[in-house]
């Protein structure tokens, strides 16, 4: 909750005596005690991660896979146009999947809030990560390939 007051409180009627030193403008009423720092009595930091992740790796490690698979597609899709073949197709789909389905499930992880729906949605978003990567796969084997498609689109 945000208390806002108005411009003639805080400036005084006129507008010519600035109160700002003296007064906030907005200011946190209410801060959660899971947020509060208790090392100072009445003064109240906020914390945006909790103290009991602040050791964990797994997100530095998550973040670098990411990184890393985003790298390996800048080098592959080259690779991909100038050796078009069997292995890069699959290797592509392989990493297409991976690369999208990382980002999709980063953005249930932020926006579905709840517990059971979040791992519904993860569930579906498995779900739609097997699916994509057996229809890319089906595209590969009983179609001209990834490779071949982006040649055929990058010559229209």
């Amino acid at each position: 909750m945000v208390v806002v007051w108005r411009k003639s409180v805080v400036c005084g009627a006129q507008g010519s005596q600035a109160l700002f030193l003296q007064t906030p403008v907005i200011r946190p009423a209410l801060a959660s005690p899971f947020l509060q720092d208790r090392s100072t009595p009445g003064v109240q930091h906020i914390h945006l991660s909790p103290s009991h992740c602040s050791g964990s790796k797994a997100a530095s490690i998550h973040w670098t896979g990411e990184r890393v698979v985003g790298v390996l597609l800048l080098g592959l899709l080259p690779a991909a146009y100038l050796n078009p073949c069997s292995a890069m197709d699959y290797f592509l789909a392989a990493v297409l999947t991976l690369h999208g389905h990382r980002g999709l499930r980063q953005v249930v992880t932020d926006y579905v809030l709840e517990d059971a729906p979040q791992k519904a949605a993860k569930a579906g978003l498995l779900a739609l990560s097997a699916l994509t990567f057996a229809g890319l796969c089906y595209f590969n084997y009983h179609d001209v390939g990834i490779c071949k498609a982006g040649a055929m689109l990058w010559k229209l």
